[in-house]
């Protein structure tokens, strides 16, 4: 890839988008503004480190003619230090355009819908869906993201069967992308008299929050039904058919919803969990294809894959799919899961890179 062509060329677009800012008629178009805004926005860190980049070759070149041409020793050694000090300025820059370059998921900026289900190892399961969801909503916390319930079955004995939670702020799902897959976790459950160590797992999704514009849905592809909301142990959360169950023929896709009580509220978290489960079976399609074509050790979309297991007895943590081992899980638990997904992030753009870098 010619970066400096690249570069040139995002410069001249981003010029050409100011100047489009600057004409008062784009605000009678509020969608078109919203549209070139983002677009200026996103270009302007490109830009500004591409007339970084200008700077350091120019006084690069500068240092090596004064090099080559003055005969001044002291003059010529403080020259070639600036040169040496410069070139690694310039590399670490290079590395990092070239990182800005990769072209950028577009579902990454979404909002995302995340289903924590219990797995293998009964009631043990179910507490660990309920650490798994405590982990992400303080996480979340962290991130200043917005957490809200779309949907949980509790276990008796603690924990959840299932549940659903969608989660709103900047970069969301490219950030809980990765978190799709089989979590297991290894420890020696309260209920265990003999102090053995017991397996069990959870199952995570994550899709990204899809809007009508993303799905169209024929009403007359769905099947409505309502019930009555029950709680852990059959306990009933109210009187009244609240709780909605969608079903969509086509896909034989089922989604629930029975947090709120009105089952109007109900109706429309559910259509919001379908709208995304239809869009993320489209995505998966196309993931499928990119990943044979990169062989990517990062699965993001890859439900029956192992991707981690939880080992309590020894503190570990293990990302199955980049090696990553890591000894502070008790710090992971309570939401300290910055150094897990920048690793996955950081193994993705290097592929994506790689990949970029085979098609120039």
């Amino acid at each position: 890839m010619n970066i400096e062509h690249k570069l040139a060329q995002l410069q001249s677009r981003y010029e050409e988008l100011g100047v489009a800012l600057s004409d008062p008629a784009i605000y009678d178009q509020p969608e078109k503004l919203t549209r070139i805004t983002k677009e200026h926005s996103s270009l302007k860190s490109l830009v500004d480190d591409y007339k970084k980049w200008q700077n350091l070759k120019s006084q690069i070149s500068g240092n090596r003619e004064i090099i080559e041409q003055n005969e001044d020793p002291e003059l010529t050694e403080m020259a070639s230090k600036e040169v040496h000090q410069l070139t690694g300025e310039l590399e670490q820059l290079e590395e990092k355009i070239r990182m800005e370059l990769i072209p950028k998921d577009p579902e990454d900026s979404k909002n995302a819908i995340v289903e924590v289900r219990a797995g293998t190892g009964g009631d043990e399961a179910a507490i660990f869906a309920g650490d798994l969801f405590e982990m992400y909503r303080r996480y979340a916390d962290h991130r200043n993201w917005n957490l809200e319930l779309m949907d949980l079955h509790e276990s008796e004995k603690g924990g959840y069967k299932d549940i659903v939670f969608k989660l709103e702020g900047a970069d969301v799902f490219g950030e809980m992308k990765y978190e799709s897959g089989v979590h297991r976790v290894q420890r020696v459950p309260e209920t265990e008299s003999q102090g053995r160590v017991h397996t069990s797992a959870a199952t995570v999704a994550v899709l990204p929050e899809a809007e009508e514009v993303d799905v169209r849905i024929n009403p007359a592809d769905l099947e409505f039904e309502a019930y009555r909301a029950s709680g852990a142990g059959g306990q009933h959360v109210n009187t009244t058919d609240s709780a909605v169950r969608i079903r969509h023929v086509p896909s034989g896709v089922v989604v629930t919803c029975q947090q709120e009580r009105s089952q109007h509220k109900n109706r429309d978290k559910a259509m919001a969990m379908l709208r995304s489960k239809l869009y993320e079976n489209e995505l998966e399609k196309k993931r499928s294809e990119r990943a044979a074509a990169r062989k990517t050790q990062v699965s993001t979309g890859d439900r029956s894959a192992k991707i981690r297991t939880y080992n309590y007895p020894q503190g570990r943590l293990t990302d199955h799919r980049i090696g990553l081992t890591l000894y502070n899980l008790d710090a992971i638990i309570k939401g300290d899961l910055s150094d897990v997904i920048r690793a996955l992030r950081i193994q993705d753009n290097l592929e994506r890179m790689q990949e970029v870098g085979e098609k120039s």
